[in-house]
Formats: C-alpha cells, structure tokens, sequence
C-alpha cells in the first residue's frame, strides 16, 4: 500500500484495530462505482481518531486504481481566509489529487499545482475540463465574481465524475470550520460567510461524488449539516475513541515499540487497562515528558498515567482544556461545571432540569437550567435523549478522569485522589498472577509477535530454550536490540521478512517466524523459513544464527522432525512473559 498523503498519525503502522470501522466503510465505498452510496458523516468527539481514519481511506483508494473511485481529501482548517482565495486554494487541491491519481505522481497530493500549471497540464493532455475551469476562475476573479469561482471550485469533483464517467470521493475535514473563517472582505474582518456550508447541499446528494465529512465538535457540525444540508442527506456513522481490549493493547506494544519506551508485557495490560483502549490517551502516556517515567513497573505505569491526567502542561490535560474552555466560556456560569461533572460522575441515566436543581441546589429557574445544559450538549461535553428535557454525562471515562481533576476540589471541596483509583484497578488486574497469565495467553494468538518481542527485551538476559524447545544452543543470551518486521532482500531480488530478530552482543543473532494459523503447520511453511534465515545467514556472515518458530497452532509430526534435523527452535505458546 501507497500513502502519498501524509497522515496525522506518524508512522501508518500506528493505526490499529478499528477492523469493523473499515468494514462497514469499505463495504460503502465498494457501491460507490455503482452510485448506492450515500454521504456520510463520521460523529466522533475530538481525539476519535477520525482524521487518521479518513486519510488511511484516502490511502486505500489512492493506491488501488482498479476500485474505480478517485479520492479528493480537504482539511477545511481553522485560519481566516479570504473567499476567493479558498476557492482557488479548494480547486487547486482538487485538480492536482486528481492528476497525481491519473499520473500516479505522489508528489502532487501534498504539493498542489498552481492554476497555471494545472492549464499547463490540461493543454498538454488534452483534458478541457481542466483548462476551462481555470479559465473561468481566473475570469471571474478578475470580474470580482467571488460567488461563481466558488460555485465552479465546490461542484468540480462531481461536474469531473459526470463528464468522465468516473467516481470521487470528496472527503471534507473539519466542515464545521467552513462557516466560521472564510470572510468576504479582503483584510478577514466583520462576519464570516456561515452560510458557504449550503453551498453542498445539492452536491452532498451526489452518487458519483458523494461525500464523507468530519468534524471535531459534534454538537456544532451536527448543527451545521442539519441547517444547510438539511440532516437527512449525510447518514451518521458513529466512531468511539475507544478501541477493543485487543487493538489498544496492540496499540500499546506499537507505540512503545517507536517511540523506543521499555515496557513489559504485564505493564502493557496495565496501561491499556488504565488509558480505557483510547489510542490517544496511550500514545499521550508512552509518549509524555514525566521526568520519573517508568513504564516497566506497576507503580511507574499508576505516575505516569496520574501525570498526564493531573498536569496541566501534559498533552490530555492540554487538549481536553481546550475542548471545555470553548464551551464553559460560552455559558459562563459556575452552576455549569457542578452540572457537567455531576452528571459525568452518574452517567447510567437521564437527569431532567428540575431532577439537576433538586439534587444540586441550583438557584436557576428550570429553563435557565435547561438552557446551560442544551449549550452543554451543543459542546459534546454531555448527551440529550430523545426527550427535550433529558441529559445525560457522556459514556467517555477519558472525560470523566479530567473532569474529576479538573473541577472536583472546586465544587466538593476536596481534590480526587486518582492515584488511588488506578492502584485499585491494577490491584484488581493482578490480584491473581494466573488471572494476568490468563489474559496475556489469550490475546497471544493476535499479539504474539509484539509479546515476544517486548519478553525478549524485558528480560533481556536468558538462554533460548527458555522460550524454545529444541534449542542447540543453550548458552545465555544478552539482547542488546530487538526488532520486528525485518525486511531484507534475497540476491534476486525477492523480498523476505522476519517477524522477531533479536540481537545479542556476543554477535549471536536469534531469527523467529510467528504464525497464528488455527491448524498445525506443515513442512512447506518450515522449508520458507529455512531459506529466510539461511539468506539472513549469508548477508550477514558475522553473525551466528539461531532459529526459531512460534506456532500457535501446533506443527506436524513431519514439521517436528524438520525442525528437530535443521536445530530450528519450536514453541506452540509463549512460556516466559
């Protein structure tokens, strides 16, 4: 797979789980060539993981010409911008996502063509939809014509699909931002254009440019699209922020794994356990700046997650701030954050206003507490059932965490001691070691390359047999590099990859090939890793090698004699965690 657009996230292999997500996405996309799908919205909060999650789509189209549908992906981004200027930044970026696509040129996704050079290139390849579309907008510019640039920039990708007979998809990023900074006036003063969002009403109907549109503030972009939309026309695809227990686990050993952070395999349960399976609190935990981090004990695991709950200078802490501050500026009122962490802190049900000003003692009328908490709903810090008096705290622990720390002292009196909270949860974790043992095993069958791997640098020091039967050498090891996923080349130029390859600094090399097949191996499997390690062997003549296979699925009676004639190492589950 391609991934000429750069994605948020870093490395694209920090993208885990989210398999039913894309399922039911790439089903949809799948009837695009036949004009049944419909626009989406993807409703997630903030921190969702929704801008990775459309750009990995993006990717996926981008790469695979023959699914017959060419993306078009737009950050609508929170910086004032001058009307026509958008409009010619919005086409640019169109034209030149369309002709990377034709050209398979990656450079041009992230580096657009100027007007001129998109002529240039229409004349060139005879394409007259390109050159009369610049010609217009440069006509209509210098008319003053700011409304008809516009109009021919935002209906381009489906005016292209209908003309080629060909499909896009148009994936617009933060479209809640379109009504708050594209101005009229030159200089970006007086009011922004709100409106510009119903400049897709018609064209969110498109069935051979249908759209995909995120947003990071829920209630505002909900708003938007019910407005000028009209909110029947873009069906909602909800997105969690949290992941499976397998996947944030996964995400755990992946981010540790980059960003060079020692873990163990127990600690890893314990920090998924305490971040909830939210990608983003992980990735905030392995990565933050705590100047006593340890993540290879239990208590070092407790601190550091308290630090990047409790410090304001941590990147949650930073990032929730933000998302309270915009809507707690807005009510202004201290009965506000004794509302919001109230029903934080009881979110298994509904509260009318008058249940709130009974409970909590408000000095409001019923309608001025209604009235704060709609503004709360609007800022997707609480959720409103179907009745037009009923709210509730929002099912998200990340938020629950922040609020406590946030707000608690302030209306309660005393400040939560979340330390404590984490103690219990990892005391429940690991009351029983085999309760422990118990879950590593089970999620082994899906993370067994990362568990290897994360023993083999935790442990560090340790002969091979105590993870390998069958082992020649049994001699102590001294790990002084671990990796996974080494690729590397035969002569001819094949490529070859190796699951664990782990190094000790006596210049033995231990190779191991992991395979989770639910039926035992058989020799063919076997002889394929005899040549990778033997290739191996022969590109790096220094080392001495030592073999190894983990199959969880067992091996034949003829894969044991193999492995037992060519000394390869074999395991069916990982021992030593």
């Amino acid at each position: 797979m391609q991934y000429p657009l750069i994605e948020k996230i870093g490395n694209p292999e920090l993208l885990v789980g989210r398999e039913k997500e894309f399922r039911i996405i790439d089903k949809w996309l799948s009837l695009i060539p036949n004009r049944m799908s419909k626009s989406k919205v993807i409703v997630a909060r903030r921190k969702s993981g929704k801008t990775v999650f459309v750009q990995r789509i993006f990717n996926k189209l981008w790469s695979d010409p023959n699914l017959g549908v060419i993306p078009f992906y737009f950050d609508i981004a929170e910086n004032q911008a001058w009307y026509p200027d958008f409009a010619i930044d919005y086409y640019c970026s169109f034209a030149s996502q369309y002709i990377a696509f034709i050209q398979r040129d990656e450079q041009l996704v992230n580096k657009p063509l100027s007007l001129k050079k998109i002529r240039e290139y229409g004349l060139a390849n005879s394409n007259e939809l390109l050159v009369d579309d610049v010609d217009l907008l440069l006509e209509n510019q210098e008319m003053g014509l700011h409304d008809s640039m516009w109009k021919t920039a935002c209906h381009a990708p489906h005016r292209f699909a209908a003309v080629l007979k060909t499909r896009f998809l148009v994936i617009l990023d933060e479209f809640q931002n379109i009504t708050q900074y594209i101005y009229r006036d030159e200089k970006c003063e007086g009011k922004p254009i709100e409106s510009l969002a119903g400049s897709f009403h018609s064209l969110s109907e498109s069935k051979i440019a249908p759209m995909l549109v995120t947003g990071s503030y829920v209630g505002w972009l909900l708003q938007v699209i019910a407005k000028y939309l009209e909110a029947g026309r873009l069906k909602h695809f909800y997105m969690s922020p949290y992941l499976t227990q397998d996947a944030g686990l996964q995400a755990v050993y992946k981010y540790a794994e980059f960003g060079q952070e020692a873990i163990t395999n127990e600690t890893a349960l314990m920090i998924n356990q305490l971040c909830m399976a939210d990608p983003f609190f992980i990735s905030c935990v392995i990565e933050n700046q705590y100047e006593d981090k340890d993540l290879t004990t239990a208590d070092g695991v407790i601190n550091t997650v308290n630090y990047e709950i409790s410090d304001r200078r941590s990147e949650m802490s930073e990032t929730w701030n933000e998302y309270l501050q915009l809507t707690l500026d807005k009510v202004n009122e201290k009965y506000a954050k004794s509302m919001l962490l109230h029903l934080s802190k009881h979110a298994d049900r509904y509260w009318t206003p008058k249940d709130l000003k009974e409970e909590l003692g408000i000095d409001l009328s019923i309608d001025q507490i209604k009235k704060r908490l709609v503004q709360l709903s609007e800022g997707d810090l609480i959720d409103r059932g179907v009745s037009d008096i009923q709210f509730k705290g929002l099912s998200d622990g990340t938020l629950n965490l922040i609020l406590r720390n946030r707000f608690e002292k302030e209306i309660d009196g005393f400040a939560p001691d979340l330390k404590d909270v984490f103690q219990k949860q990892i005391k429940t974790l690991t009351s029983e070691n085999s309760k422990l043992r118990g879950l590593l095993n089970n999620l082994s069958g899906k993370l067994a390359e990362y568990q290897l791997a994360t023993a083999f640098r935790s442990r560090k020091r340790f002969a091979l047999s105590a993870f390998f039967a069958n082992v020649i050498d049994t001699t102590g090891l001294n790990i002084i590099n671990v990796k996974e996923r080494v690729i590397f080349q035969r002569e001819d130029g094949k490529g070859m990859e190796l699951d664990v390859v782990a190094e000790s600094n006596c210049g033995r090399v231990v190779l191991v090939e992991v395979k989770k097949t639910k039926t035992k191996i058989g020799l063919a499997i076997l002889e394929d890793f005899q040549e990778k390690f033997e290739v191996y062997g022969q590109l790096f003549a220094d080392k001495n090698i030592l073999p190894a296979f983990l199959s969880l699925g067992g091996f034949t009676e003829e894969a044991r004699e193999f492995c037992q004639a060519q000394g390869i190492g074999m395991a069916s589950k990982i021992e030593q965690f």
